[in-house]
């Protein structure tokens, strides 16, 4: 049996004195990992000047598979929920990475695609992540992965 404190001292990392309980040490030890997750996400996709959250639109209007999406779909596959959504077609727009189109029939309608060049940029996107994804994870194993994942779906 290993001793959780064996692997990361979090009163260390943020430079308390105060001994935290385990509780509270494995919230701030879950919002450590996410922060360094995000960094390193944010480190791949820096050559392509996109964000996490703009990735994660190109990657769900790719899933789409050619059938126009909403904001409302969109908004409710994101990873990150979030009301700016139309922000962030916008930048996609702005780049030629997505095509944004009001419905002819009702003009309250929007229909969202991913371009051509939306989809090759996103091939090579898809690299730099898996890589990231790679680097972060290459000290367990595949059934440690699995474990892990049976762990958080108990959120």
């Amino acid at each position: 049996m290993y001793n959780y404190c064996d692997y990361m001292n979090v009163e260390k990392t943020i430079k308390t004195e105060k001994s935290l309980g385990l509780k509270s040490k494995s919230i701030i030890h879950l919002l450590l990992v996410h922060n360094k997750i995000n960094e390193s996400a944010h480190i791949a996709l820096k050559p392509f000047e996109v964000s996490l959250q703009q990735f994660n639109v190109l990657r769900i209007l790719r899933g789409q598979k050619g059938t126009p999406a909403n904001l409302s779909t969109i908004n409710e596959r994101m990873v990150t929920k979030m009301s700016n959504t139309s922000r962030l077609v916008d930048k996609l727009v702005t780049k030629s990475l997505v095509n944004r189109m009001t419905c002819e029939n009702n003009r309250r309608k929007v229909e969202i695609t991913i371009t051509l060049k939306g989809l090759k940029a996103l091939d090579k996107m898809d690299v730099a992540i898996t890589l990231s994804e790679n680097e972060l994870l290459k000290t367990f194993t595949e059934a440690e992965l699995v474990q892990l994942n049976q762990l958080l779906n108990q959120f």
